[in-house]
C-alpha cells in the first residue's frame, strides 16, 4: 500500500513535507535526525507540520543527505542557518559536488524552476533557501552508521541514480530510505531513475533486494508499507529491465541520443502532464540515461 499523506509512520518515524517531495524524521531517545533534504518549497509545510504534529524541532541535531540533486537537498541550507550546530551527513562525492559553484548554481536555478511551475515562488520568498558555500558536513560511506543512542541508521552505497547516492536502513524498523536509488513510486507504477549510470542503478537495486523491508521510504510520492513494501525492490528491478529495453529499442531505431531523449520525454508527459519536474529537466534526465545506454550498446561503457 502506498501512503502519500504526511504523518506518523510508526513510533519514532514520521513522513513530512508534501506528496511530491518528502523527508523523514527519525526520533531517537535523546535526539532526532532528518533523512533526506527534499525540495526547497516544502519548508513552509515543514514549519506548519512541526507545530501541528507537536514535533520538538530543538531535538533535531542531525540531517542525512542521500544524494546531491536539487530536489533532495532543498531544505538543507535553511535548516543549517536556523541551527548552525546541526550535523549534516552525505557521501564524500556529494560533498565534492556541493562545493562546486556550477552545482550550486544549478541547484538554485532548478529549485526556482519547480517553485515557478507550482506557483510557490512568493510563498517561499520569505525564507533563506538558496545554497551558498556556507554548508559543510561529515562524509559517510558503506558500512558506517549514525548512532541516535537507541537507534542506529546504517549507510549503504547505492550509486547509479547519481554518482553520490547512498541509502539508509534501520534494521529494527525494517525501514529502507533509498531515495531515487530504489525507484520512484509514481501513481501505481515505479519509475526507473538510473540518471548517471543505468547499469550501476540496476546493480544497486540487486544489492537492496537482500534487505528485509516493511517500510519503503521514498523521497517522492510518499512511502510504501505491507506486502508492496516487501516486494517493491523486486518490482523496481523488473521495471528497470523493461525501461532499459524501451530506451535501447528507441535508440537502436534513431541512433541519436537527443532524439531518443525527446521521444521518451514527449511520451511520458503526454501521459503524465502533472509530473513534479518541468519537462526540460526530465528531458535532461532522459538524455543522461540514454547516453549511458548508448555507450553500453556501442561497447564503450
Amino acid at each position: 500500500m502506498r501512503i502519500r499523506k504526511p504523518g506518523m509512520i510508526r513510533d519514532q518515524l514520521w513522513y513530512l513535507g508534501h506528496e511530491r517531495s518528502g523527508i523523514y524524521l527519525v526520533e531517537g531517545r535523546d535526539e532526532s535526525m532528518i533523512i533526506s533534504g527534499g525540495t526547497s518549497y516544502i519548508v513552509p509545510a515543514l514549519i506548519r507540520q512541526f507545530r501541528e504534529f507537536g514535533i520538538n524541532k530543538e531535538r533535531i541535531v542531525r540531517l542525512l543527505i542521500l544524494h546531491s540533486h536539487f530536489d533532495h537537498v532543498g531544505i538543507v541550507p535553511f535548516c543549517k542557518r536556523c541551527n548552525p550546530a546541526l550535523q549534516i551527513y552525505a557521501s564524500t562525492r556529494a560533498w565534492e559536488i556541493l562545493r562546486m559553484p556550477t552545482a550550486i548554481e544549478t541547484i538554485n536555478a532548478f529549485s526556482r524552476s519547480v517553485m515557478e511551475r507550482i506557483g510557490m515562488v512568493e510563498v517561499c520568498s520569505a525564507y533563506d533557501l538558496d545554497w551558498r558555500n556556507d554548508v559543510v558536513g561529515i562524509a559517510v560511506s558503506e558500512g558506517d552508521h549514525i548512532d541516535l543512542n537507541d537507534i542506529k541508521v546504517h549507510i549503504l552505497e547505492t550509486p547509479g541514480h547519481s554518482s553520490c547516492s547512498i541509502s539508509a536502513y534501520i534494521p529494527p524498523f525494517k525501514a529502507l530510505f533509498a531515495s531515487d536509488s530504489g525507484g520512484i513510486p509514481y501513481k501505481q507504477t515505479i519509475l526507473s531513475s538510473g540518471n548517471s549510470n543505468f547499469t550501476k542503478f540496476q546493480e544497486s537495486l540487486e544489492k537492496l533486494k537482500t534487505l528485509e523491508i516493511n517500510f519503503l521510504c521514498a523521497d517522492h510520492y510518499g512511502y510504501v508499507v505491507g506486502d508492496e513494501a516487501s516486494n517493491f525492490i523486486s518490482r523496481s528491478i523488473e521495471m528497470a529491465m523493461k525501461n532499459r529495453a524501451q530506451m535501447e529499442d528507441i535508440y537502436c531505431r534513431t541512433r541519436d541520443v537527443d532524439a531518443t531523449a525527446k521521444e521518451l520525454t514527449r511520451a511520458f508527459y503526454a501521459e503524465n502532464p502533472d509530473y513534479l519536474l518541468p519537462q526540460e529537466i526530465s528531458e535532461g534526465v532522459y538524455r543522461q540515461m540514454v547516453r549511458h545506454i548508448a555507450a553500453a550498446l556501442e561497447g564503450e561503457a
